[in-house]
């Protein structure tokens, strides 16, 4: 199976390239906010712009954040309930689960696509910062694609769910990271 260890592989490194892209902009809002913060101490008047452009990476942060959770299993995480039902009924909805997600994948790819094409407005900041919308709809199909690629670590689940030493760590199967050659 090399090219579902290749899919694996590619999944894990866009997995730690959405982190890091998360991370980056949790980093920028802070520090923009942070400016905002430090300008208002030492001159006592406020900048008005810190808040609208610190808005501008909620959308990367909440879209790409949703792969993260994919990627670890957090999106079904009840545990509970997994244990109270039989192992056929968890199957069936895990399979469903999965389906919901991938169509779900397909069309932020398709619909995002079309809005990323079709975005013309400029988001006014202030009169020197302006931010084309492009910046904000390319985050859609993004998020879409790479929610498709971690579809092989919910395969790789599926596959290992009925055997019981299978061995889950962070909500993952263990070697399912990139570890792996």
């Amino acid at each position: 199976m090399p090219v579902l260890n290749a899919l694996k592989q590619a999944s894990y490194w866009a997995n730690q390239g959405a982190i890091t892209v998360c991370v980056a902009c949790v980093l920028a809002m802070l520090g923009i906010s942070f400016t905002g913060f430090v300008y208002t101490i030492f001159t006592g008047g406020a900048l008005s712009w810190t808040y609208s452009l610190a808005r501008v990476f909620l959308p990367w942060i909440g879209l790409i954040s949703i792969t993260i959770a994919f990627y670890h299993g957090e999106h079904v995480a009840m545990t509970v309930l997994v244990k109270l039902l039989p192992q056929v009924v968890v199957r069936a909805t895990a399979i469903a689960c999965l389906a919901v997600i991938a169509v779900f994948a397909v069309m932020l790819v398709w619909y995002g696509w079309q809005f990323f094409l079709n975005a013309r407005q400029t988001y006014m900041v202030s009169a020197h910062i302006q931010i084309p919308q492009y910046y904000t709809a390319i985050a859609v199909p993004i998020t879409g694609a790479v929610t498709l690629l971690h579809l092989v670590h919910g395969v790789s689940l599926l596959e290992h769910q009925m055997t019981p030493d299978a061995a889950y760590v962070d909500g993952a199967l263990r070697g399912t990271t990139g570890d792996e050659t």
